[in-house]
């Protein structure tokens, strides 16, 4: 029998404390309508009600069997407060890693069918950097594309597909090794190497990306410049979670391979 483990938290508002129980409930777990009803004490009519309204918002889903979930809005959010907590420590991570290979490194993440710079180790007054931060381009080719795409979910990888200068088959092997390496669509007779940078070790929140030109670039990524920029990753998840406030759940999981798997 399903239980509930945490006490939710009460408003003194009525409505709003009748779908906390709820969502405090499907937290632990999927569970059906008889196991909301009976765990929180609510009528099946009260139950049934705030339940198809959560699920209208988003906050709620169903899986095959017709149990509820916790909706993708949930897993959004927690993503979004990850990712400004990845850009907050960034910094010092790509200096160290623009330092240890003489390599530009940035962080982009996706924004509809745009992927945003967000941070970069490029010194922010230089004239000459042809990717500042704020530089938004299409997320239809190169390196960071790729892992921004790869760990989708079907239909996002569907979309993200048409009109892509890669193909599902690449996406495939960009999730088997755990990164991505090509021709920098926005940088001329650059280089990149991508890698996905997570929160708590499963979404992909944004691709930490190195990039320069040959020779100092190699055609075949090494092992030392793969391993720098996957320490780096880390670093970045490491520094994110010490950030994280009190009280911040987990964000929902999704499938896909760790970075370096």
């Amino acid at each position: 029998m399903k239980v509930l483990t945490q006490e939710p938290r009460i408003s003194g508002v009525g409505v709003l404390d009748k779908a906390s129980a709820l969502l405090a409930i499907v937290e632990d777990g999927p569970a059906t309508l008889a196991e909301l009803v009976t765990i929180s004490g609510l009528t099946r009519p009260t139950a049934h009600r705030i339940a198809q309204a959560l699920e209208r918002l988003d906050l709620l889903t169903r899986d095959h069997c017709g149990r509820y979930l916790l909706g993708t809005r949930l897993g959004n959010i927690a993503v979004e407060v990850k990712r400004d907590r990845l850009v907050g420590a960034a910094l010092p991570v790509l200096t160290d890693l623009a330092a240890l290979t003489g390599l530009d490194a940035r962080i982009f993440r996706k924004r509809g069918e745009q992927q945003v710079c967000v941070a970069t180790s490029v010194d922010p007054f230089c004239l000459t950097d042809c990717l500042p931060v704020g530089t938004a381009r299409p997320a239809k080719a190169g390196a960071a594309s790729q892992v921004l795409l790869a760990w989708e979910e079907p239909e996002e990888l569907y979309e993200g597909l048409r009109g892509a200068r890669f193909t599902a088959a690449q996406l495939a092997l960009v999730r088997r090794r755990g990164w991505a390496h090509g021709p920098d669509a926005a940088v001329p007779e650059a280089v990149s190497i991508a890698v996905p940078v997570r929160a708590d070790e499963n979404l992909v929140v944004c691709a930490l990306v190195l990039t320069g030109k040959r020779p100092r670039m190699p055609i075949e990524p090494n092992r030392a410049l793969l391993g720098a920029v996957i320490d780096a990753a880390s670093r970045l998840c490491d520094a994110a979670a010490r950030t994280r406030a009190p009280g911040m759940r987990r964000p929902i999981a999704h499938a896909g391979a760790v970075v370096g798997s």
